[in-house]
């Protein structure tokens, strides 16, 4: 007997959290896509330095939640895998459409898509299939994924500021590869990037948090 694999449609629903409230003050709106392991909850203290008066974080939330580490006490979540990611993808998207269908923003203040770790391949794939105009575009310790080309990116305004952030002792980004995601940052950005280097692991800082955008 041979296995056939099917495909339905349904409905699901999700979370996602915001930090601080909207007010006449607000400058900068982020959109904070969290790492492996996380959960959108806890991944927005790295943001609670920043003057809530200014800044106004959302965060949404990774699907795929599991146990961390074996012991069925703490929770993380994942985005995608290399199983089925394509139409992962396309899922995700669909939810970052709800997302965005429910809330009201200022058109005012400055927009800023944060990506960390694994998000940062969620945050770049967001704003080039979405077609996402941002002011800010921070890719913090994540790589770039393969298929995305320079042509989809020209919809970003010459004003974005984009900015690469690693540690320099990043266990998942050895020699090699930074030499690769460095080669295809300026394929992408041809040039536009501007690249931090940390004295640090594959971490986040709330001390850079601080400093940005």
């Amino acid at each position: 007997m041979e296995a056939e694999k099917h495909t339905v449609s349904y409905t699901s629903v999700n979370s996602f959290e915001s930090l601080n409230r909207l007010n006449p003050e607000t400058k900068y709106i982020w959109f904070a896509f969290h790492g492996m392991g996380h959960l959108s909850k806890y991944f927005l203290k790295y943001f609670e330095g920043l003057d809530p008066k200014l800044h106004y974080l959302i965060t949404p939330q990774a699907p795929s939640k599991y146990y961390l580490n074996g012991q069925f006490k703490h929770v993380g979540a994942s985005w995608l895998t290399k199983e089925d990611t394509a139409r992962e993808m396309e899922n995700i998207l669909s939810y970052l459409d709800a997302i965005m269908d429910n809330i009201s923003l200022p058109v005012n203040a400055e927009r800023i898509v944060f990506g960390y770790s694994q998000g940062v391949s969620i945050a770049l794939r967001w704003v080039v299939k979405r077609k996402v105009r941002c002011d800010h575009l921070i890719l913090y310790a994540g790589g770039i994924p393969e298929e995305i080309l320079p042509s989809e990116v020209t919809h970003l305004r010459e004003k974005t500021r984009i900015k690469i952030i690693v540690g320099d002792n990043d266990e998942y980004i050895t020699p090699e590869r930074w030499e690769k995601e460095k080669e295809k940052i300026e394929a992408l950005f041809q040039g536009k990037a501007e690249i931090e280097v940390f004295d640090g692991k594959h971490e986040i800082k709330k001390e850079i948090i601080n400093t940005l955008p």
